[in-house]
């Protein structure tokens, strides 16, 4: 936000000028009466008897003798049946010492006098406006600020950094409902616009739910905070999340680490063995054995005092996918004879993570239009990941938003929306 030095800089000493229009008469030229400008010029009358102080007043301000120069303007301002533009001329150099002695107060009730004026053009009038804005919220006077920043937006609303302030005004003084409130209307209006909302104002308000412990309120923007600006720490915060929702089945546990996995959030050795071993019971050795290879990549995984047990399970993991690869043709026709579509649905996916993905997906397509499924909607994700994974993202995109439920398949689905095409592969 702007300083105060800086305010006058470039608000009132390059916009306004330094000294005193040079009108010492109010006769205005006759064929000028009507016009909206003449009758300003008309207006702007500085009498013979204040001219002299006035300017006096100046040369106090060049040389920074602020005292002297307020003891004089409290002079002029006793003066009776002044004109409109001499308690203008007085206000502008109230606002110059207030400047210099940097108070905040009398700046304020200077630049109050001078934006009731019909002396600025509006334009100058907000810069004014904002500039004070500025000024309180520096000083950390949050009320006034806002108070300024939205009068400010009542005559322009198209100015992003004077609603920051706003928001930003109501979080430091711990008013985090209409923090909310303020940075919903700015991230409707960007999305109006079709704008990618900045990442400061999405942590802003993460952190104001977070405040008011709305871990609903949160988790939504944290979406839309690794939607935007994914990192490795806000997908770990979001899958834990996920993951301790109530309701999550422990059924999707290996989708979970397959989420993981590709955001680079796993970071036990722990972790890498159940989800290698539950690939092994879910009958994918192949996606046991890419999890193994992720593992040893890792660091994770070789090392230290479980690093002999590490080696046994991926000899038996590298085994079994050498096997299973054998075996697909078998499993398929097997899977076609079943009353149900469950070994559809599981062969295709084992084809798809085996680098055959047209195959996988027509198989897993047909085992769920056949049904019989123990769950419809866990078999739809892993469709959906199956286009991702081919890189037909528009397909999986569509699978992925049909996918409904409170048990965790349709929140996973959704987050799966949000993996780059880079990372699903």
């Amino acid at each position: 936000m702007k300083k105060i030095s800086f305010l006058f800089a470039a608000m009132m000493f390059a916009a306004l000028g330094t000294g005193i229009a040079p009108v010492t008469a109010g006769v205005a030229h006759a064929d000028e009466a009507a016009d909206k400008a003449a009758e300003l010029a008309k207006k702007s009358v500085v009498r013979k008897e204040m001219v002299k102080p006035l300017t006096e007043v100046q040369e106090l301000l060049e040389k920074k003798q602020y005292k002297e120069a307020q003891d004089k303007v409290n002079e002029l301002n006793a003066f009776e049946n002044k004109t409109a533009y001499e308690t203008f001329a007085l206000h502008r150099l109230n606002a110059v010492i207030a400047s210099g002695t940097n108070n905040t107060d009398q700046l304020a009730t200077a630049f109050e006098g001078m934006v009731s004026s019909e002396f600025l053009k509006d334009a100058e009038k907000l810069r004014l406006i904002e500039g004070l804005a500025g000024t309180y919220y520096n000083e950390k006077k949050y009320d006034q600020a806002i108070l300024w920043a939205k009068r400010y937006l009542e005559k322009d609303n198209s100015n992003a950094q004077v609603k920051n302030m706003v928001a930003r005004g109501y979080y430091l003084k711990n008013d985090f409902n209409s923090a909310i409130k303020q940075l919903n209307v700015m991230l409707a209006e960007d999305e109006s616009a079709k704008r990618i909302p900045s990442e400061e104002n999405l942590r802003l308000l993460a952190s104001s739910y977070q405040q008011l412990k709305d871990t609903a309120g949160y988790a939504a923007v944290l979406e839309r905070v690794v939607q935007h600006y994914p990192t490795r720490e806000y997908w770990g915060d979001l899958i834990y999340r996920t993951e301790h929702k109530p309701g999550f089945s422990d059924r999707l546990r290996l989708d979970l680490y397959r989420l993981l996995l590709v955001t680079k959030n796993i970071d036990d050795a722990g972790q890498y063995v159940e989800m290698a071993e539950l690939a092994l019971l879910a009958g994918l050795p192949a996606e046991a054995k890419t999890t193994i290879d992720a593992g040893y990549a890792s660091g994770l995984l070789g090392t230290g005092k479980e690093a002999a047990k590490h080696k046994q399970l991926r000899d038996r993991v590298y085994k079994q996918a050498a096997e299973d690869i054998k075996t697909l043709d078998a499993g398929e026709t097997s899977a076609k004879n079943a009353k149900t579509g469950t070994g559809l649905v599981n062969i295709g996916y084992n084809y798809v993570i085996n680098a055959q993905a047209e195959k996988g997906i027509a198989l897993m397509e047909q085992g769920i239009a056949k049904g019989g499924l123990k769950s419809m909607e866990e078999a739809k994700l892993h469709l959906g990941m199956a286009y991702l994974q081919s890189g037909n993202r528009d397909k999986a995109l569509e699978v992925f938003k049909s996918i409904q439920g409170t048990d965790g398949a349709a929140d996973l689905a959704r987050l799966w929306t949000y993996v780059r095409p880079a990372e699903a592969k």
